[in-house]
């Protein structure tokens, strides 16, 4: 067990290393703004009466680009069974944006820097002048900070010490996680997995064998996940781990594939092709499964008599665990017990700690994107 809402399989080679741990301890000492954000003590930038405004829209758009929003689709799609309000994304440029239907809408527009080129491009052709608008960015005259001015918008101040990847408990994504209705509070979990010995240890001996299969050139991290509604969960630890970690030539490929329909694809090369991966289980127990219908069944697939969805996913899963075994292939379990608030903020804990000791254990920085910033430049050079 990781915590109680997690169950927690190590990778196989279970090596336990002082550097990592006394690492763990040094950043838990530091003034740490972004581990300041994953605790109880820290003060999101906005009131209830911001929030108070906005509570009444049923339809939320919200713009924003990497980490400024990729955090808030994790949020809204792990819990959307809990959350009664429409949020849609505008996440990506398209040559064509789909207009929406004339609904009461309020946006939500979150950018650092407050001149990400793709998020100005996208609020230049969704927002309306009588639209309802909260912006999310720094305290500076930034484009989108002196548009919202020029709008009459909410402002609120995005923390300059957090970047985009590591905001997600902040107010970044818990502004957007009180306007789908839930309890911010919950999300906050790091005080109390710091003081959990088996969080701890758990996290120490998975970012010891992550930096043992990096020097055997194992560089891709796989994410087997069987999760339908944690995708954008896996596309937030995509980004933090690959622009976290990706600097001096060294870094991690994280890839994620969606199962069990890559069983038919790309499982033939994990399981034949060549040894460079490491991998991820991760596995939801769903409490509603969609049933099998008996009175279809041929007698040649019996077994699924009685058979609900969610069985013979979880058997996909354990069958691959057992192969992967037999073939000594490294890599670790996440099973889900509880789909909550709680779980989420453990999760997003987890994988910002593992990010930040890995990037002190290669000595990379793992808070800039310096080679990002040169396309940005290129970018602007090429439309001037």
């Amino acid at each position: 067990m990781l915590t109680r809402n997690i169950n927690f399989k190590n990778f196989k080679l279970k090596k336990k290393n002082n550097k990592i741990e006394k690492d763990l301890e040094i950043i838990l000492k530091e003034n740490n703004e972004i581990l300041k954000s994953l605790g109880t003590g820290y003060k999101n930038s906005y009131n209830k009466k911001t929030i108070s405004k906005f509570k009444k829209y049923s339809n939320i758009k919200v713009i924003g680009m990497g980490g400024s929003i990729l955090g808030t689709e994790s949020i809204y799609d792990f819990l959307k069974h809990k959350i009664e309000k429409n949020f849609y994304f505008n996440n990506n440029l398209q040559s064509k944006v789909r207009p929406y239907e004339k609904k009461n809408y309020a946006n939500l527009i979150i950018s650092k820097s407050g001149n990400t080129l793709e998020t100005i491009s996208n609020v230049n052709i969704i927002i309306k002048n009588n639209d309802k608008n909260i912006f999310i960015t720094e305290n500076k005259k930034s484009y989108l900070y002196l548009l919202a001015k020029k709008l009459k918008a909410e402002i609120v101040h995005h923390n300059n010490f957090i970047g985009g990847r590591y905001s997600v408990l902040s107010e970044v994504g818990m502004l957007p996680a009180e306007l789908m209705g839930l309890d911010v509070t919950k999300f906050k979990q790091l005080n109390n997995l710091i003081r959990n010995k088996k969080f701890v240890n758990s996290l120490i001996i998975n970012v010891n064998n992550t930096l043992f299969f990096l020097k055997q050139k194992k560089f891709n991290s796989i994410i087997l996940n069987y999760d339908e509604s944690s995708g954008n969960f896996f596309k937030w630890y995509q980004q933090l781990i690959a622009e976290s970690l990706g600097k001096k030539g060294k870094g991690i490929m994280p890839i994620i594939s969606t199962m069990p329909r890559d069983n038919h694809s790309v499982m033939q090369l994990y399981l034949d092709g060549p040894k460079n991966n490491f991998f991820t289980f991760f596995h939801v127990r769903e409490k509603k499964s969609n049933q099998i219908n008996n009175s279809t069944i041929l007698s040649s697939a019996s077994y699924l008599r009685n058979k609900n969805l969610a069985k013979i996913i979880l058997a996909q899963k354990l069958a691959t665990e057992k192969v992967f075994l037999s073939k000594n292939m490294p890599f670790r379990s996440f099973e889900i017990i509880n789909r909550n608030e709680k779980t989420l903020g453990e999760l997003f804990c987890f994988f910002i700690l593992e990010t930040i000791l890995l990037g002190r254990a290669l000595d990379v920085d793992p808070y800039n994107q310096p080679a990002v910033e040169l396309i940005k430049k290129e970018t602007e050079k090429i439309l001037t």
